[in-house]
């Protein structure tokens, strides 16, 4: 019996240590799934970043494509620029070499100096000269024309105002085109009965 007990405790000893290595086993077994499942996440994660990080150089490829398209048209514009601001330094180099219209030195007249210009074309020409000559067509007295009739103005004030309030009437009637010929040929005919002599 001693030889069944030392069996049964030499089972009991492997049993007891086989339940031992199990536990362990168990516990380093849900362990390795922890870090599984956290290495998983982590994996996951860095997918997403890859991800974005794809897109972003995605973007930055074309905001510098963009950016060296911007550059180019830049200096195209800088070209253009530059191209306005020489002309217009050449117009003012021109306009700077300019004489004056009256200066006709070296086209075999003398040189002018000390000449007053435009002194001929500011004077005031003497009014009573002209005033004498020019008649009015409407008024028909000298020294003002119709444009500067006092009398036609005067007297178109006074058929506007009275247009106005409705004193003088003009009455005007529409007439179909073709029925009355403003201006006929030849001379005036009226239509005469004949006579019966």
């Amino acid at each position: 019996m001693a030889i069944d007990d030392r069996d049964e405790d030499e089972d009991e000893n492997e049993v007891s240590e086989l339940l031992e290595l199990l536990e362990n086993f168990s516990q380093e077994n849900t362990s390795l799934k922890r870090t599984i499942k956290a290495l998983n996440e982590d994996n996951v994660n860095l997918k997403h970043e890859i991800e974005c990080l794809s897109s972003l150089d995605n973007k930055t490829i074309s905001l510098e494509n963009e950016n060296e398209t911007l550059k180019v048209e830049i200096d195209v514009l800088k070209k253009t620029f530059s191209e306005f601001s020489n002309s217009s330094e050449n117009l003012d180099n021109l306009l700077g070499l300019q004489r004056c219209v009256f200066n006709k030195a070296g086209l075999g007249y003398d040189e002018m100096n000390n000449v007053k210009h435009f002194q001929k074309y500011l004077e005031k020409k003497d009014s009573r000269k002209t005033s004498s000559s020019i008649t009015c067509n409407y008024c028909n007295k000298n020294g003002h024309t119709t444009h500067n009739c006092y009398h036609k103005r005067n007297d178109m004030h006074k058929r506007n105002l009275l247009l106005k309030n409705k004193v003088l009437k003009l009455r005007t009637i529409w007439v179909p085109k073709g029925t009355f010929i403003t201006n006929p040929p030849g001379p005036k005919a009226t239509w005469v009965p004949k006579s019966s002599t």
